[in-house]
C-alpha cells in the first residue's frame, strides 16, 4: 500500500496517514511562471496499491478546477508509472451538487467529473457524503464507494442531546433519506425513540423560500441534519423555524463546511445553540472566534483510514458505516 497527498490536502492527508499508521509517500508539485503545473511521485508504484488523497473544495489558494486538474494529473502519471490500483480518495467531491437537469440544457457536472476521473484510469473513488448518493454511484463505472458521517456526528451528539426528547430534521424534502439513516443510528445508540421532521423548501434562481414544517418538535432536541453548509441560509432558517414551533434548542449537523459568503452571520445567529461540521474542508472562512464556541469540527481522516485499511484487505465498507471501524 501507499498513501500520497497532494500539497492541497497534506493536512488532511496526514492525519489520515497517522490514522493508518503509514507514513505518506513522497511526490513532487511543481508551479511554472505560466501558471502551469505538474506533480509527479517520488518513489516507485509498480505493482503498489496506490491511494491519493485531494480534497476538491475551493480556496484558500486553489479553486476547485485548480485541485481537480493537479489530481487528475498525478492520477494519470501514478498510473502511467505501473501501480497495480489506484484509488482516488476524495473528502470533498466539487460539482455535486449538479447531478439532474432541471431546466433546459442544464450540465450533469457529476457524470462529466465521472468521466474525467475514469479516463486516468482510476480503479476506485471514495468520498464522504455526497449531494446525492444514487446520482454519484449511476455515475461512475468503476467501484465508488461512498462514506457517511453519521456515526462520526451519532457519537458526539450522544452525550450533548439530555434525557429530554430528541427530533432529527432534514432542512428540505430532499434531503429526507439523509436524515432518517440518521435518525436511525442515533436511535440505535441512544436506546430510546428519535423524532423526525423536515421542511418544506423551492428554489428558483437562487431564491429559497418555503416555511412550511412538518414534524413534531416542541420541547425537543432537534438535530438539523444536511450534506454541506454553504451560506448557512439553509440551516438558519430550519433552525428558526423549529424554534417557532416550540423547539428547546436547535443543533446543526453537516459533513462539509464551506461556509461561503454571509455564512458566519448565519452561524452565529442565536437559533442555532452549536454547529458541528467534519474536517474534510478547513473552515478557513470562518472568524476564529466561531471555532470552538459555536463551530465544531470533527474529524473524518479516521473513517477514511479505515475505508483505505478495507479496501487494501478485501474488508467490508457497508460494515464500515453500520458498526463504526
Amino acid at each position: 500500500m501507499q498513501l500520497f497527498a497532494l500539497d492541497a490536502s497534506r493536512a488532511f492527508g496526514e492525519a489520515v496517514a497517522a490514522a493508518l499508521g503509514v507514513p505518506l509517500a513522497a511526490h513532487e508539485e511543481r508551479e511554472f511562471e505560466d501558471g502551469e503545473h505538474k506533480a509527479r511521485p517520488l518513489e516507485g508504484v509498480r505493482g503498489r496499491d496506490v491511494y491519493v488523497v485531494q480534497g476538491l473544495h475551493g480556496g484558500p489558494d486553489q479553486s476547485p478546477n485548480d485541485k481537480l486538474c493537479r489530481l487528475l494529473f498525478f492520477l494519470g502519471a501514478v498510473r502511467d508509472a505501473g501501480a497495480a490500483r489506484v484509488t482516488a480518495m476524495i473528502p470533498y467531491l466539487a460539482y455535486a451538487r449538479k447531478d439532474r437537469r432541471t431546466k433546459p440544457r442544464d450540465p450533469l457536472t457529476t457524470r462529466y467529473l465521472a468521466q474525467l476521473l475514469e479516463a486516468m484510469g482510476v480503479d476506485a473513488v471514495v468520498t464522504l457524503d455526497v449531494h446525492n448518493v444514487v446520482a454519484f454511484q449511476n455515475a461512475f463505472r468503476c467501484r465508488a464507494e461512498h462514506l457517511d458521517s453519521r456515526l462520526l456526528f451519532a457519537r458526539r451528539l450522544r452525550g450533548m442531546v439530555g434525557e429530554g426528547p430528541v427530533v432529527v430534521a432534514s432542512p428540505d424534502p430532499g434531503g429526507v433519506k439523509r436524515a432518517q439513516l440518521f435518525r436511525e443510528s442515533f436511535e440505535a445508540m441512544l436506546g430510546r425513540e428519535v423524532g423526525a421532521a423536515f421542511m418544506e423548501k423551492r428554489r428558483s434562481a437562487g431564491v429559497v423560500s418555503g416555511h412550511l414544517l412538518v414534524g413534531e418538535v416542541a420541547g425537543a432536541t432537534v438535530v438539523v441534519v444536511d450534506d454541506l453548509i454553504s451560506t448557512g441560509g439553509t440551516m438558519r432558517r430550519a433552525a428558526e423555524a423549529c424554534l417557532e414551533q416550540g423547539a428547546a434548542r436547535v443543533f446543526a449537523v453537516a459533513a462539509h463546511g464551506l461556509f461561503t459568503g454571509p455564512a458566519a452571520e448565519a452561524i452565529a445567529a442565536p437559533a442555532l445553540a452549536r454547529t458541528f461540521v467534519t474536517d474534510t474542508v478547513p473552515p478557513f472562512r470562518l472568524p476564529p472566534a466561531l471555532l470552538g464556541a459555536r463551530v465544531e469540527v470533527v474529524g473524518a481522516a479516521p473513517l477514511f483510514a479505515e475505508a483505505i485499511r478495507r479496501l487494501h484487505a478485501g474488508g467490508s465498507i457497508n460494515d464500515l458505516l453500520e458498526h463504526g471501524g
